[in-house]
């Protein structure tokens, strides 16, 4: 969780491409699996498209309702989050663009033309946290862009880090894929550090599943371009 590469203005996400095919782990959301006869189909269709729970950091609230069909049951409902201080965005609209790159610098993202990022998102099914009073600031984020009926790309999945550890990062993963998953969606892929690689995991994604190996467009010519005209690390998802 998304176009030709240009020399000059290399795509935003290039020197990350390039760490992808050193460190980065290729991963994909678990499709269900249903039994052969039609009618254990239909029961299993009911508890196996939503994400597992049996990994998760804790158990689900009681106070969550159960998940629709086709969608995911949320470890933390939109309430419960706005009792805390932070509401939810489920689009672009509103978005400082700025704070969202000062975010990305902070964990150590690249940071983007604000324009090209501003296309980009455009482009993405959005999911985003704001804090009380700071309505356009992002303190969570995530992005997946794709065809919008069949695949899906994660990217961005970022927590600004006076906020880490309160369980934001999940909270808009497990939205973002309940948003595609309402779609239909049902191939979600994402690149990953490896020390990162339990969070989604905790998710359901897998790594390399069935011997699927991720794979990306490389020039050396190009991401040595990119790499050069950023100071920052690449992303971490």
């Amino acid at each position: 969780m998304p176009t030709q590469m240009q020399q000059q203005q290399p795509w935003p996400w290039a020197a990350s491409a390039a760490a992808a095919l050193k460190s980065r782990r290729f991963l994909l959301l678990r499709p269900p699996h249903y039994p052969s006869s039609s009618a254990a189909a239909a029961a299993a269709a009911a508890s196996t498209t939503t994400i597992s729970r049996r990994l998760l950091l804790r158990p689900p609230r009681a106070a969550t309702a159960p998940a629709p069909a086709g969608g995911v049951r949320l470890t933390v409902s939109d309430a419960e989050l706005e009792s805390r201080g932070f509401a939810v965005r489920r689009t672009a609209e509103g978005i400082d663009v700025a704070a969202l790159n000062e975010v990305f610098a902070r964990v150590g993202f690249p940071r983007r033309q604000e324009e090209r990022l501003r296309r980009a998102l455009e482009h993405s099914r959005v999911v985003w946290l704001s804090a009380a009073g700071e309505e356009g600031r992002p303190v969570a984020f995530a992005r997946a862009a794709g065809d919008g009926v069949f695949n899906a790309v994660v990217w961005d999945v970022v927590v600004e880090p006076s906020c880490q550890g309160l369980g934001l990062g999940r909270a808009v993963m497990e939205r973002l894929v309940d948003e595609l998953r309402r779609d239909g969606v049902a191939n979600i892929v994402l690149y990953a550090e490896t020390r990162v690689v339990g969070f989604y995991r905790l998710l359901d994604f897998a790594m390399d599943p069935d011997g699927i190996r991720g794979m990306a467009y490389y020039r050396k010519s190009a991401f040595a371009t990119a790499t050069a005209t950023s100071t920052s690390p690449p992303p971490a998802a």
